[in-house]
């Protein structure tokens, strides 16, 4: 995951430490708790084609990260990934699904906008390298 997460300049970088955290096993009962799908890769040099991590707190959710690989984009992983995250967060009475977008990233608007969000709110300066705003967006479960 690190690897690919690498080589898109629009994911967010996190340490090996940060994943380890992540998604540790819980030994209690938690209102936090992180989650990932992986989409595998057939027949390419990479093991995985791509993937998404979201956040749960209580019954809310923020997708923190998704990432498609260069060999896989345009197949449909993406909207795979953002439909599976959908389905778990309904299927877990969740409220709402929360994410930031850089808003230069077209692709990723479109791909969210398809999927139901709304752009919902902007946050100047949020990125860095290079810095740009980042377009919140939000989808209601319910």
């Amino acid at each position: 995951m690190m690897a690919l997460e690498q080589q898109s300049p629009a994911a967010a970088h996190w340490t090996e430490p940060q994943y380890e955290r992540w998604f540790a096993p819980a030994t209690a009962p938690q209102l936090s708790e992180h989650f990932a799908w992986i989409a595998e890769a057939e027949g390419e040099a990479t093991p995985i084609a791509g993937f998404l991590v979201a956040h749960k707190i209580d019954t809310e959710w923020e997708l923190e990260n998704i990432v498609v690989s260069q060999a896989s984009r345009r197949r449909g992983v993406g909207t795979l990934l953002v439909r599976e995250l959908i389905e778990h967060a309904r299927s877990a009475q969740g409220s709402r699904i929360f994410l930031e977008v850089r808003e230069s990233n077209h692709g990723a608007r479109a791909l969210y906008c398809k999927a139901g969000f709304e752009e919902a709110g902007l946050r100047k300066g949020y990125y860095a390298n290079p810095v740009e705003n980042a377009i919140l967006c939000r989808l209601s479960l319910y």
